[in-house]
Formats: structure tokens, sequence, C-alpha cells
């Protein structure tokens, strides 16, 4: 049994650095990073990051690296993925900044997970471990030790269980089991050349396209090197072993707009992404274990939420055990700001989801009237997601006035 340091962060993925770099930044204290993979690093395409991680990214130090390698888009756009009619857009020039106090940008994950290992790996007390599935966390007298796949054990004086969506420190605080929303995603980046001479698209903007059942999401990445695309749809076959495959992808976008059947010929066929979620749970700690990120609450990527929740995590639980005595404390008064938030977002990821892939034609109808009647910059639409940190800041204020 080897004591490694104070703290231990299960999990190297985006959730456990920001939050080694959070705990680092508000107590000093060793932590180690334990990471299944052979080394540290980030799979799949691209992600979009709005203000509300910008407002983490900045706090953790990391915002100007990272705004080297993104892409500052002008406007999310829906488009209809057989017409190509635009349903609704938002701005996210001037007026949306000044709104939310940040950009929305969107980069490539490998980009994103780069910049926080670095910066993760100039700071003296922060150490990482690899090959490392850790199957258990157990409390004994004040410290937790994990077990790893080997029968191996290390022990600390906490444990952040920042797993992912199979999460093993989870099991701790529930019985439950991933979602499969029947739903896969092919994703993939492609040298921008490859579409850049296509005057019907346009580079500056976050396009998704809707339909029933389906959609596909396009933009720039990487300063506009690299062309990210995601295409999700609905598969019927989700009993079978190989469901969701790039056959049944064909099929179900046959008759698509041609810009989206011209994407879809670009897409890797051979990485499948089966999207599952869980429903929110009550509780995510005990004593000094506590869950983060998609450990604590796995949700479905329709509103560009995941990753961002999790460096909402990394923010709270910073500055909780910098503000708490015991470990206890901090992770409780960490879950009680955190769970309803996250919640509310996990339900309306599911909820949006339901919306783009409406095929009813009447919801459909009530769907793009709706559509029709917002504006680009009425962003009271988008304010419970990306305003949460304008909340703690006028909350901040109201303490310090009273």
């Amino acid at each position: 049994m080897a004591n490694v340091s104070d703290i231990i962060v299960v999990g190297g993925g985006i959730g456990g650095l920001a939050a080694a770099l959070s705990i680092s930044k508000n107590t000093g204290k060793s932590i180690s990073v334990f990471e299944q993979a052979p080394e540290f690093g980030e799979v799949g395409a691209g992600i979009q990051l709005a203000p509300n991680a910008l407002e983490v990214l900045d706090y953790l130090g990391v915002k100007e690296e990272i705004l080297k390698v993104a892409v500052l888009p002008k406007r999310l756009v829906l488009k209809d993925v057989y017409t190509a009619k635009e349903l609704a857009t938002l701005d996210l020039g001037e007026a949306f900044q000044k709104e939310f106090g940040q950009p929305y940008v969107v980069l490539h994950r490998s980009d994103l997970h780069r910049v926080l290992f670095e910066a993760c790996q100039k700071i003296d007390n922060i150490k990482f471990f690899n090959n490392q599935a850790i199957q258990s966390a157990e409390q004994n007298n004040g410290t937790v030790t994990i077990t790893n796949q080997n029968g191996e054990t290390y022990t600390a004086e906490a444990v952040i269980g920042a797993d992912g969506l199979k999460s093993n420190i989870r099991k701790k605080f529930a019985n439950d089991e991933p979602i499969n929303s029947t739903y896969v995603a092919y994703r993939g980046t492609i040298p921008i050349e490859e579409v850049s001479s296509d005057a019907n698209l346009n580079m500056d903007d976050v396009i998704m396209w809707i339909g029933p059942n389906l959609h596909m999401v396009q933009y720039p990445v990487r300063r506009g090197e690299l062309y990210n695309q995601v295409v999700v749809f609905k598969s019927y076959d989700a009993t079978k072993e190989d469901w969701g495959n790039p056959d049944e992808m064909a099929k179900r976008f046959e008759g698509a707009h041609p810009l989206v059947e011209n994407a879809i010929k670009f897409i890797n066929r051979q990485f499948r992404w089966p999207m599952y979620d869980r429903l929110p749970i009550d509780n995510w700690t005990e004593g000094n274990v506590a869950l983060l990120g998609d450990a604590a609450h796995p949700m479905l990527q329709y509103l560009a939420q995941g990753g961002v929740q999790a460096l909402e995590d990394s923010y709270i639980l910073g500055e909780q055990l910098k503000a708490n005595d015991s470990y206890e404390e901090a992770f409780k008064k960490y879950q009680e700001i955190r769970i309803p938030r996250s919640a509310m977002v996990q339900t309306s990821a599911r909820n949006w989801g339901e919306i783009i892939h409406a095929e009813d034609k009447v919801l459909i109808m009530m769907r793009n009237a709706a559509f029709a009647r917002h504006k680009a910059q009425d962003f009271y639409a988008v304010d419970f997601l990306y305003g949460i940190f304008n909340k703690y800041k006028k909350e901040a204020e109201n303490l310090i006035k009273s």
C-alpha cells in the first residue's frame, strides 16, 4: 500500500485534469492523477466551449493558451437537414460576449486536453500514473484506499472519482447502469481544404442540421486548419450487436440536402460512439470520496455541455476545499451547489434532443414556428446555461454588501 499524495483524482480526462488544477490552485495539496490509458490524451474530435467553460478556464489560468488553438464562431445556426433553410440563429459576437463576459469557442478535444495536461505538468505537486484501471475506493480511519486492476493499492486523504460514464467509483453511490439512448454518433475532422472551396458552407458558423431522429454538426477547429463533423442518428436496430453501423447511417440520411450528403462522404466510419447517459442521482459523496464530471452526471451531447459541466464542477470543488475545514464538509457543500445545476442540464439535454429530433409533423411545425419567433440576439434563451457565473458573481456581491 503506497501513500502517493494528499488527494487522488481517478481519471485523467478533461474533468480530472481541471479538478487537479483547481485543487492545487486553492489548497496547495499534493495530487495524484490516475489514468486508465497507457498515456494521457484525448480521443474524439471537436468540442464546443460556451462562456461558462471559458470562465473556468480563465480562472485556471489556461484561457489564453486555449484561444491560441480555438476558433471563435460568429453564429450558432440550426438548419433543416433536407431544405437547408435556417430555422434559428444565435449571434456570438460582441453583444453576446458583453452579455456573458466570455466568448464562445470551438476547438479539438485533444487541444483542450493537451493545454490542461501541460498546465498540470508545470505544477510540482501534481503527479501522474498510467495503466491504472481503478476498481474501488474504500475508506478507513480518515484515509481512502484505491485498488487497481492488478490488486495494487494506493492511499490518500481523499479521492475524486472523475472516471467517466462507466465509473467504478460511482458504484459507491448508485446501483444504476448507463442508459442506451439508441442514438449513435460518428465523429471526425478533415483538412479544411477539403471543404473550404464550397461557397455554400459558412466557415464562420457552428451549424447543426436537424431532422427527424437525426442531426449533423459542423464547425472549424484548430485555428481553422481542420473541419469537425459529427453525424448522429437514431438506430432502428439497437438490439443488434452492430447497431448504428455505417450502412444504417447511409440509409438514415437518404434524401438529405446535397451539402449534408457530401459531408457524410468524409465521415470516418471506423469509430462509432453509442450515446449513453444516466439519470441524475441525489448524492455524489461519502466521507472523503466525491464524484466529478461524467462519473457524477453523464449527459447526452445535445447542449454541448458535458465537458463544460465537468469544468464547472472543478471550479466549485476547488472553491469549497478552500472554504471548508474538512473534506467531508467541502464535498457536501460542493454537491449541494452542483447537483441541482447539473441535474437540470442533464434533463435539458434530453429534452433538447427530443425537440431537434422531432418526427411528428405537427410537433415539427410548432417547433419551427417557435424558432422563427426567436431573434439572433435573444440571449435570454441560453442564459440558464451560459449565465451561471453572472449569477455566482451577483450572489457574491450581495454577500459583500450585506
